[in-house]
């Protein structure tokens, strides 16, 4: 089976519930690319936080960002909506404004380390798991959380299985989970956690007593 995108794939799923105005966070800026996404999304008058605790990561991110066609165009006018911080997602709470808290649209995740630079600097899954219960209660109601997980590089394997219980554990009236993997029948394949912050609305639907955890679905992503 042809290996799919799960970067589209979480733009494309984000991409339904994010506009302009909205705040999002991106949660590991890495080199940039989800960073860049998520402020064309919110542009002009929305608000993007991008954590990373490596400077280098920071720097490729800022570069990124300004070499959007969409915001070059408007000169530094992409400072006001980013906001750079270079600490640890496990410090959301203390960093992303009191004021936003429980008002974000959409937060990113790409674990593992950072592209093209030291390997052995990769997310660890105490942090990882203190970040995602930090996100959890930042997300808006209808808010998504997407999380790539590799569990192929060392490390890679006990952080995807750890997130994949935190998913397990969340409140089904509240959250609803999907997985897609990037190909099937692959133990180290690239998997990508989707979790739907649900309106109270949604919360008031039934769940499917036939499913084994119903608040988990697993599929191998078309998009």
């Amino acid at each position: 089976m042809q290996r799919i995108s799960l970067v589209k794939t979480a733009h494309n799923l984000i991409r339904e519930k994010l506009h302009p105005g909205d705040i999002a966070i991106d949660a590991t800026v890495g080199n940039g690319h989800d960073t860049a996404f998520l402020v064309e999304q919110v542009w002009p008058a929305g608000k993007v936080y991008g954590f990373d605790i490596q400077q280098a990561a920071i720097d490729s991110t800022r570069a990124k960002v300004k070499s959007c066609h969409r915001i070059s165009e408007k000169g530094d006018g992409y400072t006001p909506i980013l906001t750079l911080i270079q600490a640890s997602h496990a410090v959301m709470t203390e960093k992303v404004a009191i004021q936003d808290h429980g008002k974000i649209a959409a937060i990113m995740f790409n674990l593992g380390y950072l592209p093209g630079s030291d390997k052995s600097v990769i997310t660890q899954t105490e942090s990882t798991l203190t970040a995602l219960a930090i996100a959890s209660r930042l997300l808006s109601s209808n808010g998504i959380l997407t999380v790539l997980a590799y569990p192929g590089h060392q490390g890679g394997g006990h952080e995807s299985i750890a997130v994949k219980n935190w998913c397990k554990q969340l409140d089904e009236d509240q959250f609803s989970v999907r997985i897609y993997y990037s190909t099937e029948n692959e133990v180290s394949a690239p998997r990508l956690y989707v979790v739907d912050k649900l309106t109270k609305l949604q919360q008031h639907e039934p769940s499917n007593p036939d499913a084994e955890v119903p608040n988990l679905q697993i599929s191998v992503s078309s998009s």
